[in-house]
């Protein structure tokens, strides 16, 4: 178990306050869209990984490896050194394993240990719906993130997450956030997701959890709005918190040429100006 003083949330405040960024980088490494120089290399993902890590470590509040694309081309070798390197060069900056695991308590144990003692992340995803029992196991680990799917940024999360929720008649993604914020987080150690193509219910989420951090995908690839999304999510007056803005593709493929590790830095400080502007708004 991990014992260290220096949890998730402490990881977070400092990164926000030493970065300047609410920026978080993620990993989703397409082996179709890597620059041929990676393609077909036994480490080749490893290290385009590890080339856009370097030129916007400077950049981020956060990285964040998704775990299906390294496990789909049996790459969990280079995601385990790849979050090894990150640990150990960068380590200010949170790693959060994007896995989404959802599964019964003693299930739940092993991608607990999976995520935090093979891989070393500081913070993992969960699917909330079957309840605390299978979220629990992640607690155990003290001071590591667990982060709850609760508004996410696909058109078809609204199939169940804005289902009404007896006897309250609250929207399902409301109720999960409650759960969150009032009976599961003891720890402290809890955040949300919540997509940035929904700033609507990112405000609403902010109003029901406080200052509880937020992990928001949607902005580039799928074209979530900035501006709107800084300002649903920001934390009274303290700006430049709460969010970590995840930009996965649109940084990773800025370009597929020779010059992509310098297009991906373009790309990276473009995006952590325009967050930084709208907390400014």
């Amino acid at each position: 178990m991990n014992s260290s003083s220096n949890t998730f949330s402490q990881q977070l405040q400092s990164a926000w306050a030493s970065q300047g960024s609410m920026l978080c980088v993620g990993f989703d490494p397409d082996p179709q869209r890597l620059p041929d120089m990676f393609k077909g290399k036994p480490e080749g993902i490893f290290e385009f990984c590890r080339e856009i890590a370097d030129v916007t470590a400077d950049l981020v509040c956060a990285f964040k490896p998704q775990f299906a694309y390294f496990a789909s081309q049996r790459a969990e070798a280079q995601l385990e050194k790849l979050t090894s390197y990150l640990k150990a060069k960068y380590p200010h900056i949170p790693v959060i394993l994007d896995s989404k695991r959802g599964d019964i308590g003693s299930t739940a144990d092993h991608y607990a240990l999976e995520a935090f003692e093979r891989y070393g992340a500081d913070a993992v995803t969960v699917n909330p719906y079957m309840g605390f029992d299978t979220i629990e196991p992640y607690l155990k680990y003290a001071g590591k993130g667990v982060i709850v799917l609760c508004r996410t940024s696909n058109p078809g999360g609204s199939d169940l997450q804005f289902l009404n929720v007896l006897p309250s008649g609250e929207p399902l993604y409301q109720y999960v956030a409650k759960l969150a914020a009032q009976n599961w987080n003891a720890s402290g150690q809890i955040s949300l997701v919540v997509g940035a193509t929904y700033p609507e219910e990112i405000a609403k989420v902010r109003s029901i959890v406080g200052d509880m951090p937020l992990l928001i995908p949607g902005i580039g690839a799928q074209g979530g709005d900035i501006d709107a999304t800084v300002k649903a999510g920001c934390i009274p007056n303290r700006p430049g918190t709460g969010m970590m803005i995840n930009s996965s593709r649109a940084i990773l493929y800025a370009s597929s040429g020779p010059d992509f590790a310098q297009a991906a830095r373009n790309a990276a400080v473009i995006t952590r100006d325009a967050l930084r502007a709208a907390t400014q708004k």
